[in-house]
């Protein structure tokens, strides 16, 4: 079965849109559909059928102890799957819904058990990109919805991307052109006492106090063999098949790795910045833009990891960026790529 493709102009009326309800008719008849979002392409299906969110792990080769995030087209529509919702996480819909931010609210139930890996909480965010919303209101259904790639690889920001991975595994792609902040949403456990950010994303650690005050931070996002409570925080993700090493510190200290692997005879990739370029007096086919633009550098991230196995290098080295702001999300990601940090 080839993927169908549904192209879809953001700009467009989209209310009624003959595309938007086929695609949704198909994720309400238990089909699997990507769609963009402001940060990924998700890869969509019913939330509270079983079966049609067993076909995301399938189609994707995902762990079946990796929760999903649930999208939802509107606010009301989180009360029928949630027991409560505390004063912060109002606080943070308010500020941030539509938006990059995925809440863990506890589960009423209603869910399809694989959507949550067992857990008693759920994660649910409603995304802030117009196909996405009139998709999911058009559905009328909460729709669980990972990033739309295997399992591992490079986040797609595009629906060239999607099919790249899934072509023929999934029923339909709605193609909504480029996605905008190019890194997964944040992901805040709403649950504790004190807030908890599991997977910093698209909104930013002080944006997040801004509104609610202190928050904790995940202590690691690796735990042995704990159960995750997010995505993103057991598995090796975003990940190109050639090595990719995370090189800190200076041009002189880049200069002097790049020399060694060139010394062993390997082809050298340099993913950095246009200033490191210039720096080095080395051009890069991965260049990432202005490192005084991280947003930008976000933005580009997963594109430029998807551009690696194109090329024909045996081993990439990529700058490392401040985490300040966005940097967090942008060096989390980038990290978790990565096969060695030197």
């Amino acid at each position: 079965m080839e993927t169908i493709c549904w192209k879809v102009d953001e700009d467009e009326q989209l209310q009624n849109h003959p595309y938007i309800i086929e695609a949704a008719k198909y994720l309400s008849h238990g089909k699997t559909v990507a769609f963009p979002t402001e940060t990924v392409y998700g890869l969509g299906a019913d939330a509270t059928d079983e079966q049609a969110v067993q076909a995301i792990f399938d189609a994707k080769g995902r762990p079946a102890d990796n929760p999903l995030i649930v999208h939802v087209g509107s606010r009301d529509v989180v009360e029928q799957y949630v027991t409560h919702i505390s004063a912060k996480a109002q606080q943070l819909i308010d500020a941030f819904w539509p938006g990059a931010l995925t809440i863990i609210f506890p589960s009423k139930g209603g869910l399809a058990s694989n959507v949550t890996a067992g857990l008693t909480t759920v994660g649910v965010r409603m995304p802030d990109h117009p196909v996405a919303l009139a998709l999911l209101q058009e559905a009328a259904i909460p729709i669980a919805a990972p990033s739309a790639n295997s399992s591992g690889k490079p986040s797609p920001t595009s629906h060239e991307h999607v099919l790249q991975d899934l072509n023929s595994k999934i029923y339909g792609v709605v193609d909504g052109g480029q996605t905008g902040v190019g890194v997964e949403s944040t992901v805040i456990d709403c649950t504790l006492d004190v807030p908890m950010i599991l997977r910093p994303g698209g909104v930013t650690q002080r944006e997040i106090e801004a509104v609610i005050g202190d928050v904790d931070l995940a202590p690691s996002l690796v735990k042995g063999d704990d159960a995750p409570r997010s995505p993103g925080m057991k598995y090796k993700h975003y990940a190109p098949d050639c090595p990719i090493w995370v090189v800190s510190g200076n041009s002189y200290h880049m200069r002097e790795v790049i020399e060694q692997q060139q010394s062993e005879g390997k082809r050298v990739g340099l993913m950095i910045s246009d200033e490191r370029a210039e720096e080095l007096d080395l051009a890069t086919d991965l260049s990432l833009g202005s490192r005084d633009n991280l947003t930008e550098v976000t933005r580009r991230l997963y594109h430029t990891l998807r551009k690696v196995d194109t090329l024909q290098y045996d081993v990439v080295l990529a700058e490392s960026f401040s985490k300040a702001e966005i940097g967090e999300a942008l060096m989390n990601r980038l990290e978790k790529a990565a096969t060695k940090i030197i």
